[in-house]
């Protein structure tokens, strides 16, 4: 599941030349940026129906603080 998790948030983002951890600060990503954030967030409304809010999401660092919002 968490495999399943990376593979789509790799996806998303276009990131196609690394490996991704869930402890690694997605923030921090090349190919993050305002387009990401919201596409990382319809991504977990559809794959997971979770809706993440603006306000909470700013609060999430890491893959894993996402894999827990799932």
């Amino acid at each position: 599941m968490k495999e399943n998790f990376l593979k789509l948030f790799k996806e998303t983002l276009d990131i196609e030349d690394r490996e991704i951890n869930l402890s690694d600060d997605f923030r921090s990503y090349d190919e993050w940026d305002s387009i990401g954030n919201l596409s990382i967030i319809a991504m977990i409304d559809e794959e997971y129906g979770i809706v993440i809010e603006g306000p909470h999401f700013k609060n999430l660092k890491t893959l894993q603080d996402l894999w827990d919002e799932i």
